[in-house]
């Protein structure tokens, strides 16, 4: 029985005859010889349609296939170093051809389209090489995360999607109906997972979560993944440490399963080869001298080249701040002890210095900005009720939170890691729409 393979294992199999199972990209040739670019999903290659193996009335149906026709193939696995596709150096002789359906007319062909067309067609734009090669390099990105975590005895606990109140801040919430009663989209699974620690100890949350931000940044989703680990008997110094080698071991590892992804996107994997412990650290103080040096001297950023704007102290960092700050280290960089007025209310604060918090935001190079948000929480009942009422936010929604620290409380921290945009600094794409299948950003619900 002719074997039915993949064709990421097609190297497996050289000189025998196989089956496979896939989708045309494009037919080329002409007289009595087409080649096919065939993929499966696994992978690509390129399968040559002889006719007078074939014979005339099968390679005449060969010659009517349309991009995207599904196929069934059989023919001998043949080693050419030519022979394109990934993995390359393979093709297949074809001896064999069922045809599942000719595909109607492509509307996504290799001229250029604007980014609304192919967004409007996102269902088909997923199966070309570049949304192929993407995806990949996200799933074994998962497969890190969760491969880092479980290894060092983190419990996965999931946390609920509906809650009563904000995780973050009360104006990027999406307000729904809970049967007559307001609820909200998770924005983080964070305070959950605070009360599963005292359970577990070690936990983390990965899943969908929601901001109501009004941006159309290339860094903002309306609907995005994030993993969220927490620690129980963990300050700050000890988080940092914790964060750049799950940074560390999740890069290389996708450098190392994804090499022919990441060179079919043409990313250059130079600095991320530097992404190993440590990480250099520096504080808000001295990101902001830095900040009010570069103004000074007139510097720019990229993309555009424009001037780099001032900031006063007490003001979160935007895009161009983030780039200039990462461009001067040649590997991801931890800002500390942000001001606590620009922080979320649960971070505790610095001792002797209440106006910054134990937080710190990992930021990556290359103009990627935060992928890593984190914080030693506070863990004191009454410090923590102040800063609830200080933000004006419900305190009978907090009422559980609040209660965690009075029954055992501990130092604790954790951060959350934005999955689209470590997928985008890995990959080099300029925009966190092509790392997650279907994008949800302002004013895009479709497809």
């Amino acid at each position: 029985m002719t074997p039915l393979i993949r064709i990421c294992d097609v190297k497996e199999y050289i000189g025998e005859t196989v089956q496979v199972r896939g989708w045309l990209q494009r037919r080329t040739g002409k007289g009595k010889i087409n080649f096919l670019r065939v993929r499966d999903g696994s992978g690509s290659f390129q399968a040559v349609a002889f006719r007078p193996t074939l014979g005339d009335d099968l390679f005449a149906q060969v010659k009517s296939l349309t991009t995207e026709s599904s196929l069934l193939l059989t023919g001998v696995i043949k080693a050419d170093e030519r022979a394109p596709g990934i993995p390359g150096g393979y093709e297949m002789d074809v001896c064999d051809i069922e045809i599942v359906q000719i595909a109607e007319p492509y509307p996504i062909t290799p001229k250029e389209h604007g980014i609304e067309f192919l967004l409007d067609n996102r269902h088909l734009w997923l199966r070309s090489n570049r949304q192929w090669a993407i995806a990949r390099v996200r799933t074994t990105v998962i497969r890190a995360i969760r491969d880092w975590l479980d290894d060092r005895g983190f419990m996965n606990v999931d946390t609920p999607i509906l809650t009563p109140a904000a995780g973050e801040g009360t104006t990027t919430l999406f307000e729904i109906d809970y049967h007559g009663v307001p609820a909200f989209l998770a924005q983080t699974g964070q305070l959950y997972n605070e009360a599963n620690i005292f359970a577990f100890g070690k936990v983390y949350c990965f899943g969908p979560t929601f901001r109501a931000e009004k941006s159309k940044t290339r860094r903002h989703l309306q609907e995005f993944w994030m993993v969220e680990p927490e620690i129980a008997f963990c300050k700050l110094e000890e988080l940092l440490q914790i964060e750049e080698q799950f940074v560390s071991y999740v890069v290389q590892t996708t450098l190392q399963k994804c090499a022919a992804e990441l060179q079919l996107l043409e990313r250059d994997t130079g600095l991320l080869q530097n992404v190993k412990p440590p990480f250099p650290r520096i504080s808000y103080d001295e990101a902001v001298e830095k900040i009010h040096a570069a103004v000074q001297a007139g510097v720019t950023v990229p993309p555009n080249d424009e001037a780099l704007a001032d900031i006063v102290w007490g003001e979160d960092f935007g895009a161009p701040h983030e780039t200039y700050l990462a461009s001067q280290f040649d590997r991801p960089l931890f800002v500390t002890h942000y001001p606590t007025v620009c922080k979320a209310f649960y971070m505790e604060p610095e001792p002797g210095r209440p106006e910054v918090c134990r937080s710190a935001d990992l930021l990556a190079p290359e103009g990627y900005g935060e992928i890593i948000g984190g914080s030693e929480r506070m863990s004191d009942p009454d410090m923590l009720l102040a800063a609830i009422e200080k933000q004006k936010l419900p305190q009978e929604a907090y009422h559980w939170y609040i209660e965690l620290r009075r029954y055992g409380s501990v130092p604790h921290s954790g951060f959350g890691l934005g999955l689209e945009r470590t997928v985008s600094w890995l990959t080099g794409i300029s925009h966190l729409r092509e790392a997650i299948a279907f994008p949800r950003t302002l004013g895009r619900l479709t497809p």
